[in-house]
């Protein structure tokens, strides 16, 4: 017997652990955490999940999570249970790979979990990210020669995109004061304290041109969120799925292509034709931002301000609260909590239930929730609306 078709599936519950900047537990015993709590939130019981999607952190480590979860949490027969990777795409891919299944009537409620556990008692979590990749063929070569994780590349498109638009540092400086004042008012986020422009530049550099301030902060976590058919809780709006969209540009990098833009705008597009959506019926943005600079670079590239107005937008203040244009309202990557694709998607949630507190935008109704991949290789893009 298959599940009852629903035209407009929609996120019912919200599950998060606290952000540690501590080892602690593992990123099996987070992710069960989070699911149990979105379930909870869901007000369903665990026996009413027929469907889990897992993602994990990149990279072949023995602690990543996956398609065990459904036994370790204790979950019964689903109809659905996967583990999807495409990085940073991951938690938008999942969002949409429910929300058909729900449509579909192949499952009623599923479980979307991410949760990563990179600081351990030995070790940094940047050595624990810098050795996903693998050490051959190209990304050998860039082992070999200390170019280890991520930082380092989005140095290099960081360089390119400021040569590209006669961007400065003022620009970078910005966008991290913006995300800064943004969590200030998140109870959520791992940095809270007010930061000025002369702290950011204080602030070491780490590959130039981006300095540590410029760089997100690996936490210990999880998240999950539970879509369904099923009504939300009383009291609980429902989070409606309005339109999804992927694209996975194929980059070369080699003379005589772009190695770093382009591309993504379709994945935007194709979400906002789906909702019956335009741009400026968006009423915030939650960008996946990783470093400073991707920020300004997908504001360009999906075309939610014109090609080389990012820096004047963000040293104007519209990214900031009481901005014009509410982005990643509550620290996003950059200070409230780095856990790859879940962290926009959560601050969406927050946001459309109207529970932002101290962050939150005034009659938030629709949001853009953005995932990128790798080396701005994968774009996803999601449509949210406040049932």
């Amino acid at each position: 017997m298959t599940a009852r078709r629903s035209a407009h599936p929609a996120i019912i519950g919200l599950g998060l652990t606290e952000m540690s900047l501590r080892p602690g537990a593992s990123a099996a015993e987070l992710a069960a955490q989070a699911l149990h709590s979105a379930i909870t939130d869901a007000d369903l019981a665990p026996a009413q999940i027929d469907g889990l999607l897992v993602g994990s952190s990149q990279g072949v480590r023995p602690d990543r999570v996956g398609v065990t979860l459904a036994a370790q949490a204790g979950l019964g027969d689903l109809r659905l249970l996967e583990h999807v990777e495409i990085k940073g795409a991951t938690t938008v891919a999942m969002v949409q790979r429910a929300t058909d299944a729900v449509r579909e009537g192949r499952a009623r409620s599923v479980a979307c979990v991410f949760a990563d556990a990179p600081l351990r008692p030995t070790g940094t979590a940047g050595s624990t990210y810098a050795h996903s990749g693998g050490t051959s063929g190209v990304r050998g070569l860039e082992r070999a020669s200390g170019v280890l994780g991520s930082v380092p590349t989005y140095a290099l498109l960081a360089a390119r995109w400021l040569s590209v638009t006669g961007g400065s540092a003022a620009d970078l400086c910005a966008v991290a004061v913006s995300a800064r004042q943004w969590a200030v008012g998140n109870p959520a986020a791992v940095q809270r304290r007010p930061l000025g422009a002369d702290a950011y530049y204080a602030s070491p550099m780490v590959s130039t041109p981006l300095r540590r301030l410029d760089c997100a902060r690996p936490v210990n976590g999880a998240a999950a969120v539970v879509i369904s058919a099923e009504p939300a809780a009383a009291g609980t709006p429902a989070v409606r799925v309005l339109g999804t969209g992927r694209a996975h540009p194929i980059r070369r990098r080699r003379a005589g292509a772009e190695s770093w833009f382009g591309g993504g705008r379709t994945a935007v597009d194709d979400a906002l034709a789906e909702a019956g959506l335009e741009r400026g019926d968006l009423d915030l943005l939650e960008l996946y931002d990783p470093f400073s600079v991707v920020t300004l670079c997908l504001l360009e590239e999906y075309g939610f301000c014109p090609p080389g107005r990012a820096g004047a937008m963000a040293r104007e203040g519209a990214l900031a609260p009481g901005g014009s244009l509410p982005t990643n309202t509550g620290g996003g990557q950059l200070s409230g909590f780095y856990l790859q694709g879940m962290t926009p998607l959560v601050e969406a949630v927050v946001q459309l239930r109207g529970t932002g507190g101290a962050r939150q935008v005034p009659d938030a109704g629709t949001a853009f929730v953005g995932g990128l991949g790798g080396r701005s290789d994968h774009h996803a893009a999601l449509i949210l609306e406040a049932a």
